[in-house]
């Protein structure tokens, strides 16, 4: 296992993410991002009374006590518990690596810092898939594309990621042919009475402002209104 420096928010450094609550499973805010095309951090943005960031670290608490942001340390030591990535500026990869390498649990949820769409009713639904399934990652499926961040990864999967980012390679969604892969199908999803809608994230200005606007709705980012389930 790689060892990876972490700070907490007391200024404690320690080597290894702690599973203090014994549910077998850790969350992981990735934070890191360089938001260019947003043209300012997208992780203190505002929507409604919240940040994207307060908004993911929230409803990730909903489904785990144990809860990271996987970004720079010095500028998130204040909000919350925080670790860096081994491999710096490679991407989401090198966030998920660094997530996975220092935790203590097998199961982990990986989410995105500009997913505030995504409830804790989706969060609670993929985690049950997971623990259903002897899968290295549980990953769902909309709009004919893999998400994989915002997903459940075991602890296995750092290895398989060090090795892609060792050979300079950093896509993720190539590493799922390597590993058993429980891919959620978007008619599940549906089934289940989860919109595709709550995938839909921010890069851009403009994506923003879409968002302030479904968020002064009757929009709830903690509990996403399902859609009606289909007839049978």
């Amino acid at each position: 296992m790689c060892v990876q420096v972490i700070q907490t928010t007391n200024g404690v450094y320690d080597q290894r993410v702690n599973d203090r609550d014994g549910l077998g499973v850790t969350a992981f805010v990735l934070a890191g991002g360089k938001s260019s095309r947003m043209g300012s951090d997208k992780a203190f943005l505002p929507l409604g009374d919240e940040t994207l960031l307060s908004i993911a670290l929230n409803v990730a608490r909903t489904v785990a006590s144990d809860v990271w942001i996987v970004g720079d340390a010095k500028k998130f030591a204040a909000v919350g518990q925080v670790l860096e990535d081994v491999y710096r500026d490679r991407g989401p990869l090198g966030g998920i690596h660094g997530a996975l390498s220092t935790s203590a649990t097998d199961l982990n949820l990986i989410l995105a810092v500009d997913l505030p769409f995504i409830g804790s009713e989706f969060l609670e639904y993929v985690l049950l898939q997971a623990r259903g399934s002897d899968a290295m990652v549980t990953v769902p499926r909309a709009g004919a594309k893999l998400q994989p961040l915002c997903a459940v990864y075991r602890r296995g999967f750092a290895q398989v990621a060090e090795e892609s980012l060792g050979e300079g390679k950093n896509k993720i969604d190539a590493l799922f042919a390597k590993v058993a892969t429980r891919v959620i199908e978007e008619d599940e999803l549906l089934r289940a009475g989860f919109s595709v809608e709550i995938f839909r994230n921010l890069n851009t200005p403009d994506d923003w402002e879409k968002a302030k606007n479904l968020h002064s709705g009757s929009f709830s980012p903690i509990s996403y209104h399902r859609k009606e389930r289909p007839e049978d």
